[in-house]
């Protein structure tokens, strides 16, 4: 089970690898959100979202043998460019399965990042899990899974290491901390982090329409599905449902979740680049649409939100800015 000891061992791994990315703020968008609103900025991370944490945390830590041998991962996108970029630096090589409907800009990161790239039918309802697991006995690859995997949430909660010291540096010491969620991998390593560090602090999930599985869950104790597996922009925060491991910490530690839509979203991703000069992916930028646009289910006079990926397809951030900006 992931402890602070743990996200602390990460983070010295992590010292010289992954960027400290800052907390930024804008007073237009405090003046929307109706408080003080900072904006952790996870999209300027290496590969461009925080999932470079969880892969470097878990590669830097594999024996030698295990790494000649190299690694597997499933992912959308974000992961599989955090595992990538962390495999080609430990000179591991890297499968990647990858649904064939992911933006093809991920698709294309990932290959450009020398990892061998597997397609499989994600709306077909093919098995991410059965295909990764085929590869990896066949060269008996390591598995690193993109939430449910200690190593994994140790290295995204460093993050929250970051968020603890950046907020008391704004003089923010109780606020909620609105993460953009799938599995809860980041969202439990981060709760992890603050609840040792800035115990005034709360995680609150965010989820888009249709695939709140971890809100419902929340609500009602116990981990329950989505009914789809795709069929949204915010495809980097898209899961079947909370992890095994990750959904007791979150349970645990986490406020409620909250939803928002594909339609606030966009919006979302046009401020974000208008008055902060960032780059958003729909999924990246769903926290921050739920500190604009839903005030109403946030207490306090401040409130975080993590900016968790930027990789985002041309054509579709241009739409975002067209409609919304």
């Amino acid at each position: 089970m992931t402890s602070i000891a743990m996200i602390e061992a990460a983070a010295e791994r992590l010292k010289g690898q992954a960027r400290v990315t800052p907390l930024l703020s804008s007073p237009f968008l405090d003046e929307i959100a109706g408080r003080r609103l900072l904006v952790k900025a996870e999209c300027l991370q290496h590969t461009g979202s925080f999932k470079f944490r969880g892969g470097w945390s878990a590669v830097s830590t594999l024996p030698e043998e295990a790494r000649r041998r190299g690694v597997i991962a499933y992912s959308s996108g974000n992961h599989a460019q955090g595992v990538a970029a962390a495999a080609k630096a430990h000179g591991a090589p890297a499968v990647i399965v990858m649904p064939a409907d992911a933006p093809q800009l991920k698709i294309q990161n990932t290959r450009d990042l020398g990892a061998d790239v597997v397609l499989y039918d994600r709306a077909g309802g093919e098995s991410r899990e059965a295909v990764g697991a085929e590869h990896a006995q066949e060269r008996g690859l390591t598995l690193i899974k993109p939430y449910d995997d200690p190593l994994v949430i140790a290295g995204q909660g460093t993050a929250g290491l970051e968020i603890a010291e950046q907020a008391a540096a704004e003089g923010v010491t109780k606020a909620d901390v609105l993460v953009n969620c799938g599995g809860g991998g980041l969202s439990s390593g981060i709760a992890l982090a603050l609840e040792t560090r800035a115990p005034g602090l709360r995680v609150r999930p965010v989820e888009p329409e249709g695939f709140d599985d971890v809100t419902r869950s929340l609500a009602d104790g116990d981990i329950r599905s989505n009914t789809r597996i795709s069929g949204s922009i915010c495809d980097a925060i898209l899961t079947p449902e909370p992890g095994q491991i990750t959904f007791p910490i979150l349970r645990r530690l986490c406020g409620p979740g909250i939803v928002i839509s594909e339609e606030e979203a966009m919006r979302a991703m046009a401020l974000a680049f208008l008055r902060l000069k960032i780059v958003l992916e729909p999924g990246g930028a769903a926290s921050l649409a739920a500190a604009l646009f839903h005030a109403d289910d946030i207490k306090g006079d401040a409130v975080i939100a993590v900016a968790t990926g930027g990789n985002v397809d041309a054509k579709l951030f241009e739409e975002a800015l067209a409609r919304y900006a």
